[in-house]
């Protein structure tokens, strides 16, 4: 069977190694478009045919749970921070929300809820509903009411200090107060610009000679980041809050309640949430708030649903990258029609040949549409897309376009089949297809996946290196300066034959700035030398998983460098998180000499830093946990989350490396082979004793 058919296929008739092709590829591509909307504020394709990416991967990983990758977007929120503003690390994740596109996916939300807490299949669940805005999301932090810190998302972990700029937007109150307010509180909303601010907007940067904004949404991103506040002062952005993060006490049991208590203490709230009693009612209220849209003086892409119930909330808890216990049913999507100009084939860092649809400059949704990812070569057959058609786009929201259909009836009678490259386009290897993606195989002979890896290693969730971005990556790269990772901390070294000053672009200042940067990041902590080192499947994620669990650079070496690369594979693939697939990729990747030397090289020049420790007072974190039999207080899968919520790594077997296994009836061959090993083992007596000592029950 064809890529092409593969990726047309459903879900449900997909085999094992369809569907982990599948996975592969919307991992690379997600990744791409988070990267766009969050980062740079530059959507290239839209929110329908982004969301439907998501929920395939979502309907494809509840189907072959074992095959979740590590870099899978279901691990992630959004993208990195700006470099041009400090980063402010949240204390409690900003969480991104899953998208429901039909009744029936609201009705199968209120199912997985019930499945989670066991309750019976008719319980009621109370909904508090209320719209998504569509703007920059945004934490403000109160001291004693006063206001002290602000931070956009970011990738949901880390995000940027805007509190400079925070402080000149008028509807941000400096100060709240009111009976019952927190010593310290996180309050959760969207920076907005309103339509008719927005129309105002344009009007003056076209007096001015200025480029106006695409759209409300990225006028409000673009004034609250600037580098001088006073920009931000000038422009005419609005606060709207839709929760709340870290807060020192919570004299609330309901969401209703707890919007309610923030607009009293002077929280800037739009509406307060209006509560749905079943699923009837989240559908009548989703109807009409999409009727009255056109008619409101903010963008909004959605609505969202929160169980009412705070106790529930915390029961539920998240999965990775989101809350359980909430969803945005989202609007459908905008069209518009162009043509189709060129093909532009990109090489990446693995190497994947990736077509860029290059499309006549089109406005879908109040935002020129230029181009748009054709994915694969599978993608540009199933559209049988030809250079010259008339195409169809397809944006929602704020999010990346993509092409829907080909007219066909308008198809110019001299066009001819798109032929995809057989070899690389840019250093001329052989390209042959991995799964559904087409690869250069000149591997580090290819200049353009020598360029791209080195600009991996350099970028903001790797070394981070200020100053070296694509252009001067490139630069150093095409004039000899750099060759390896190695190469980028020895510049300073060999300044005296280089002279970079004196290159065009550069002088004494900027080199001063850059030799300062890479010096400052001769301590890196391991999760990220890791993913610097872009092996194939470790993302962000699985850095983090790898990096806790090996602790120090010189533990995981030993493994992945050692004698036997089976065994080092097969002890990667028992860690939660990390499968065969992935256990292999970095078993390879050691086992290349050029790859070991990089990091040795690598290791002569930085110091990485052990993993940091689980913070907190629970005695299970850091701990590496396993969960078997049948638990009757619980299930199993809010065990798991309890687990994980105290700082533990759950796992899936037993090993030298598991601190304690929970063992409910039924307990068969992991509570033997615990007992073997002699770890500690509890029953669900006293686990659940644990998490109410835990908890200060």
């Amino acid at each position: 069977m064809s890529q092409t058919d593969i990726r047309r296929k459903p879900v449900e008739a997909l085999s094992e190694a369809e569907a982990a092709q599948e996975l592969a590829r919307l991992a690379h591509e997600i990744a791409r478009h988070d990267r766009l909307y969050y980062q740079e504020d530059a959507p290239e394709i839209s929110d329908a045919e982004y969301d439907a990416l998501r929920r395939r991967n979502t309907a494809i990983e509840a189907r072959f749970p074992h095959l979740v990758r590590p870099d899978s977007p279901s691990r992630r929120v959004g993208a990195a921070p700006a470099e041009k503003f400090a980063k402010f690390r949240h204390p409690v994740p900003m969480l991104s929300l899953d998208n429901a596109f039909s009744d029936e996916e609201l009705s199968d939300f209120l199912a997985r809820i019930r499945r989670f807490l066991g309750l019976d299949a008719d319980a009621a669940i109370e909904m508090a509903a209320e719209p998504k805005f569509d703007g920059l999301s945004l934490a403000l932090h109160y001291e004693e009411g006063i206001l002290r810190a602000a931070a956009t998302r970011g990738d949901g972990y880390e995000g940027e200090d805007v509190t400079r700029n925070v402080f000149t937007i008028r509807t941000i109150p400096q100060r709240l107060k009111g009976p019952g307010l927190p010593s310290h509180l996180e309050v959760r909303g969207e920076v907005l610009m309103l339509k008719t601010d927005f129309l105002a907007l344009n009007e003056r940067q076209q007096a001015e000679g200025k480029p106006p904004f695409a759209n409300p949404r990225n006028a409000a991103a673009g004034s609250l980041r600037q580098l001088d506040p006073a920009v931000t002062a000038s422009r005419p952005l609005y606060f709207a809050a839709w929760g709340w993060g870290r807060v020192s006490a919570w004299p609330f049991k309901t969401q209703t309640e707890a919007m309610a208590g923030l607009r009293d203490w002077g929280v800037p709230v739009q509406s307060l949430p209006e509560l749905c009693p079943d699923l009837g009612a989240m559908t009548a209220y989703f109807r009409r708030i999409e009727a009255e849209r056109a008619t409101l003086d903010f963008d909004i892409d959605g609505v969202v649903f929160k169980t009412n119930r705070l106790d529930w909330q915390r029961r539920l808890g998240e999965v990775t990258r989101v809350p359980r216990w909430a969803i945005a049913r989202k609007f459908p999507a905008e069209q518009a029609e162009t043509v189709l100009e060129a093909i532009d084939i990109q090489v990446g860092r693995t190497g994947a040949l990736t077509p860029v649809a290059k499309l006549r400059p089109v406005t879908v949704g109040g935002v020129v549409v230029q181009s748009a990812s054709l994915h694969n070569r599978d993608e540009i057959a199933r559209l049988d897309a030809r250079i010259g058609d008339h195409v169809i786009v397809e944006r929602a929201g704020d999010v990346i376009p993509h092409i829907v259909r080909v007219l066909r009836e308008k198809r110019p009678p001299d066009t001819r089949p798109f032929v995809f490259p057989d070899h690389c386009p840019v250093c001329g290897a052989r390209a042959v297809p991995d799964g559904v993606i087409v690869r250069c195989t000149g591997g580090l002979t290819c200049p353009a996946q020598r360029v791209e890896r080195l600009r991996h290693f350099v970028s903001r969730d790797a070394f981070d290196i200020e100053g070296l971005g694509e252009r001067q990556i490139k630069t150093l790269f095409d004039r000899g300066a750099i060759a390896s990772p190695a190469d980028i901390f020895t510049l300073a070294r060999r300044n005296e034959e280089i002279r970079l000053e004196t290159w065009e672009g550069w002088g004494e200042k900027s080199v001063a700035n850059l030799f300062a940067a890479v010096e400052a990041r001769r301590r890196i902590p391991f999760a990220r030398f890791l993913y610097a080192l872009g092996i194939r499947h470790v993302g962000q994620v699985t850095a983090k998983v790898l990096a806790r669990t090996y602790r120090t650079i010189d533990a995981f070496l030993d493994l992945v460098e050692g004698s036997d690369p089976g065994a080092a594979a097969s002890e990667l693939a028992t860690i939660d998180g990390i499968g065969d697939v992935v256990a292999r990729a970095i078993v390879d990747f050691f086992a290349e000499s050029h790859n070991r030397n990089v990091v040795r090289d690598l290791l002569h020049e930085v110091t990485v830093l052990p993993a940091e420790q689980p913070q907190g007072d629970s005695p299970i974190a850091g701990r590496t946990i396993v969960f078997t039999g049948t638990l009757e207080h619980m299930t199993r899968a809010e065990a798991k989350a309890r687990a994980e919520a105290l700082g533990a790594r759950v796992s899936g077997s037993v090993s030298g490396r598991t601190d304690l296994v929970v063992a409910g009836p039924g307990a068969g061959s992991k509570l033997r082979r615990a007992r073997e090993l002699g770890i500690t083992i509890l029953d669900e007596r006293e686990w659940l004793a644990l998490l109410a000592e835990t908890a200060g029950d």
